[in-house]
């Protein structure tokens, strides 16, 4: 069953729907085939964690990104809503500091390819949320690193940016134009 897939407006950024089978006792969907996640991104990716995260609303999440080891990630929301962004860090690419958002929910089943060499993270829009994601290495504390969720450079434009909630790493991360990428 091949997933529907399409570019954001960062072409690596990749939006991912799965057949979604319905009827009178509610639906049915694979969320994630490798064989047909492969053939439909024309990628070969291999995931080795899975992550869950339990938010309420406002909480934001990120931006976050490792340092060696960088981490692809497939993002999909369980329950609730989030508005999920992923901010392209490649030094050399075309697309460097520029940043693409998507609201994912448990309702729209779409998912988000978020590949090495981007920052990532995620505000929740409804009252709570459950999302996991799959990487495509292990997190590793020592590598993590985080951009300022409202580095003025970015303009990341939050839905909730009234009521944003973070932890203490998140407020003390570093602008994009101080990270040594």
């Amino acid at each position: 069953m091949a997933y529907k897939v399409k570019q954001s407006s960062i072409p690596e950024v990749l939006i991912i729907n799965s057949p979604v089978f319905e009827d009178n006792r509610g639906y049915f969907f694979e969320s994630f085939n490798k064989k047909d996640f492969c053939s439909s991104t024309n990628l070969d990716i291999e995931f080795v964690q899975d992550n869950c995260s339990y938010s309420k609303k406002g909480v934001l999440r990120g931006l976050h990104f490792q340092k060696p080891k960088p981490q692809g990630k497939l993002i999909r929301v369980i329950s609730g809503e989030i508005y999920d962004v992923a901010v392209d860090i490649r030094k050399n690419s075309d697309n460097f500091g520029k940043w693409f958002g998507i609201e994912l929910s448990s309702i729209n089943n779409t998912q988000l390819w978020i590949p090495e060499g981007f920052a990532h993270g995620f505000q929740v829009i409804s009252d709570d949320a459950l999302v996991s994601y799959k990487t495509t290495d292990y997190w590793d504390p020592k590598c993590e690193k985080a951009i300022k969720w409202n580095d003025p450079i970015l303009n990341i434009e939050w839905p909730l940016q009234d009521r944003v909630i973070i932890n203490k790493k998140d407020a003390s991360a570093q602008k994009l134009s101080e990270i040594i990428i």
